[in-house]
């Protein structure tokens, strides 16, 4: 029996297309089924960079918000560039799919303002060179845009490597029926041939305005970290999953006391805390959030709803615990560690 979750949770699950499908098709599929609306967007991330000195590009690629018929938000579609495996990297471009780099932050909220992510690459940079004065310059399959002093503002691209094939799916919150919303977006997915990518996680989004309490937020650093191994083995996180880490030593030794929030903050700072670990506490350490929710990054890749609902339900368990003001100590013997866990949120259930 698939458990009722009770907390809004948004969810992002990482899914591999077939070659010749794409995330596109996945979106027109989805809202054909529903009388729905399909909207391109552009999705905002980075990767390594190739010139000496740049460690990075961000940069934007397509995706496709997708509307119910009432114009409710139904999920967003969108590319993970830590999908790699099993896609050909010299495979050319579909016409039709490239992406925008840059290398700040500040031009590439700009540039995603200006620039059409369901127009052409011949013209996507136009807008973007009104404002500055410019014309964009075509060298081979690469348009650039330099500003009137010869400083290079943006690239666009065709987006090769079959980079059209992967796609995570990105649900608003959920705040009822969660087995049901997935299923109507995984069902189709299944049909069109997505399956589970080898480095694939599901990450849920939990809101973050109770674990904004000193007491809580510790009890979170405590069972991510005291019971890291224990997790990992309950709940199968995939091996072959990027951008995870066990929470840096500065906050994990804080919590040891009766950390207050100011603490906290410093010693996530002290350990360098991203996004990018087990769980993203970084919206909760500060006082200004892009988007105030807790993610949990380490369940594994799925496409079956009931997995997906299951492992949720014993994280909202153990979510729970976290938020009573007594704290979580370490397993007294760690070859009990998943036992104690797993009490713990049986414990949960019957408050």
């Amino acid at each position: 029996m698939t458990p009722e979750l009770r907390r809004r949770i948004g969810f992002e699950i990482e899914l591999m297309a077939p070659p010749g499908v794409s995330r596109r098709t996945l979106a027109m599929d989805v809202a054909g089924r529903c009388g729905g609306s399909v909207r391109p967007v552009w999705h905002h991330d980075s990767e390594p960079s190739l010139v000496p000195g740049l460690g990075r590009f961000l940069h934007l690629t397509q995706g496709f918000d997708i509307r119910s018929r009432d114009g409710s938000p139904l999920c967003t579609l969108v590319d993970d560039v830590t999908l790699l495996h099993g896609l050909d990297q010299r495979a050319p471009a579909i016409p039709g799919w490239f992406r925008i780099l840059t290398d700040d932050t500040r031009l590439l909220r700009l540039l995603a303002a200006q620039c059409d992510p369901g127009g052409k690459l011949s013209q996507v940079l136009d807008p973007a060179a009104r404002l500055w004065g410019t014309e964009v310059q075509q060298h081979g399959r690469i348009y650039r845009l330099d500003d009137t002093a010869g400083a290079t503002i943006a690239l666009a691209s065709p987006a090769g490597g079959e980079r059209e094939r992967p796609c995570e799916i990105v649900t608003p919150p959920l705040a009822v029926n969660h087995r049901a919303a997935l299923a109507e977006l995984l069902g189709p997915a299944a049909g069109l041939g997505f399956t589970v990518p080898r480095e694939a996680a599901v990450h849920l989004h939990v809101d973050g305005a109770p674990f904004r309490a000193p007491a809580a937020l510790a009890n979170l650093v405590r069972l991510f970290a005291y019971y890291r191994e224990a997790l990992r083995e309950v709940l199968a996180t995939n091996p072959a999953c990027r951008r995870l880490a066990p929470l840096p030593e500065p906050l994990v030794t804080a919590v040891a006391g009766t950390p207050t929030t100011d603490e906290l903050r410093k010693a996530a700072a002290d350990g360098g805390l991203t996004k990018f670990f087990d769980v993203n506490l970084t919206q909760v350490l500060t006082d200004t959030p892009l988007r105030d929710t807790v993610e949990i990054r380490i369940l594994p890749g799925a496409i079956d709803p009931d997995e997906i609902i299951h492992r949720a339900a014993l994280i909202e368990l153990l979510l729970d615990r976290c938020l009573d003001p007594a704290p979580i100590r370490p397993p007294e013997d760690p070859a009990s560690a998943v036992e104690t866990l797993l009490e713990m949120a049986a414990q949960s259930l019957d408050l």
